[in-house]
């Protein structure tokens, strides 16, 4: 919009401009209004409401604020529920300085105006403490509200762990308690802690269906056993490795729980050698997969190559596995072995050793195997044409660096599209880059 009247205002300003660049802006305007609106200046204030309101809601909120004073009509649009039922609060160091130099009281009008329609509510905030203090201070105020998702978002750390625990549950409880309808909540890098955990079970345990934390060292597998224990409509649970227990598993694969459909886990480290990872019994995993046979267990993995000792020596029902540093030829030939329900496999890295032998235990073994990504990795094209002669058509994904194969005697790169295709049912071309 603004870029359109400024254009305007040049054409109008320069009434001396040639014909070739009339011609030019012409062609411009043609472009974007259509032949018929070339000599007309555009009513923004006529423009069909649920314009108006698509263009609102695509705006931060002091420029959704400015807007509104366009006209009576944008105004009235300002002020529907349909424009508050979802709202992303991006809080940067900037953003919060102008926010106070442009209206202090903005929010505050907003939330007791509209409180009781918000209903999806995000932060993102970057790694500064005042940042994070504003979302803290802002979800104070949501006293007369009824989300039913909410989500706190760093973008940076170290963010909201920089701010006191204490202000910080504060803030947390105000929405806990305030909505009782809570379904949905993605809390990352927070210290959100175990009393929380429960002041939110207390109010919404009829209604949480996901909870999504990461990185959040305030919370223990008795805080997590508590949100089990009670909240038995949760339909998709993400958190660090360090919390996942054998009495967690046990506790979701209980009678009275309805099916888990997503266990999302995260295997983190930052400080290689330092960190020794426990090991899950696989009667416990059994437990959790006999309980809800359909559940999708999600792992990521950033580990360094010495720390992936504790896993995948026994059966391990994982689905869906990421690797976001090197892993171990070695490893690779466990999961082959010992995760008969993978269904996607990412690998960022692995070094200079191919995995012929590997990926072809992993096709044998996974007969689920639909999704597979490698990157730094080395293949020989026979093997890789191997394995997918192996998995068929099933293979609806399969993301392969083109520096991973490593041409040899039978096959050239150009022979190897035809071949993959083939045996794939479609036509198919290394990646130039990755795609996942």
């Amino acid at each position: 919009m603004k870029r359109a009247r400024q254009k305007v205002v040049v054409e109008n300003e320069a009434p001396q401009t040639s014909q070739k660049s009339k011609k030019q802006k012409t062609c411009m305007y043609g472009s974007a209004f259509g032949e018929s609106d070339l000599h007309a200046s555009v009513n923004w204030g006529s423009l069909p409401h649920h314009i108006i309101l698509r263009i609102f809601q695509f705006l931060p909120l002091v420029d959704r604020a400015r807007a509104s004073s366009v006209c009576r009509r944008w105004n009235e649009i300002f002020h529907i529920p349909d424009l508050w039922r979802r709202f992303e609060f991006e809080l940067s160091q900037p953003a919060t300085s102008y926010l106070k130099s442009t209206h202090p009281d903005l929010i505050q009008q907003i939330i007791k105006r509209h409180a009781d329609h918000l209903q999806y509510v995000s932060f993102k905030v970057d790694s500064s403490t005042e940042s994070a203090e504003a979302a803290c201070n802002i979800l104070s105020q949501l006293v007369n509200c009824s989300i039913k998702t909410l989500g706190l978002i760093s973008t940076a750390k170290p963010s909201f762990m920089n701010v006191s625990k204490a202000h910080f549950a504060s803030a947390l409880t105000v929405v806990f308690v305030n909505s009782k309808s809570l379904s949905s909540i993605k809390i990352d890098d927070t210290p959100l802690d175990d009393p929380s955990l429960k002041v939110l079970v207390a109010n919404n345990s009829d209604t949480l269906k996901l909870l999504k934390m990461s990185s959040c060292p305030h919370v223990s597998p008795a805080g997590i056993l508590c949100v089990a224990d009670q909240c038995h409509g949760l339909k998709e649970l993400a958190l660090n490795y360090y919390i996942l227990s054998d009495e967690l598993l046990l506790a979701l694969s209980s009678e009275k729980h309805v099916d888990l459909e997503h266990l999302r886990i995260d295997v983190v480290s930052e400080n290689p050698g330092q960190v020794e990872f426990h090991t899950i019994k696989k009667q416990s995993w059994d437990a959790l997969v006999k309980h809800s046979p359909k559940v999708n267990i999600v792992m990521y993995f950033f580990l360094y190559e010495e720390e992936f000792d504790a896993f995948f020596r026994e059966e391990t029902p994982v689905t869906h596995l990421y690797f976001g540093r090197a892993v171990s030829k070695a490893m690779l030939g466990r999961i082959g072995m010992n995760c008969p329900r993978l269904i996607e496999l990412v690998v960022c890295a692995n070094g200079l050793q191919p995995l012929d032998d590997e990926l072809i235990r992993i096709a044998e073994r996974c007969k689920n195997l639909t999704a597979m990504g490698l990157g730094e990795c080395e293949v020989t094209c026979r093997g890789f044409i191997e394995f997918v002669k192996m998995c068929g058509g099933r293979l609806t994904q399969l993301s392969i660096m083109e520096e991973v194969l490593i041409p040899d005697n039978d096959y050239s790169l150009d022979r190897l599209h035809l071949e993959v295709s083939k045996h794939l049912g479609r036509m198919w071309f290394p990646d130039m880059m990755p795609t996942w």
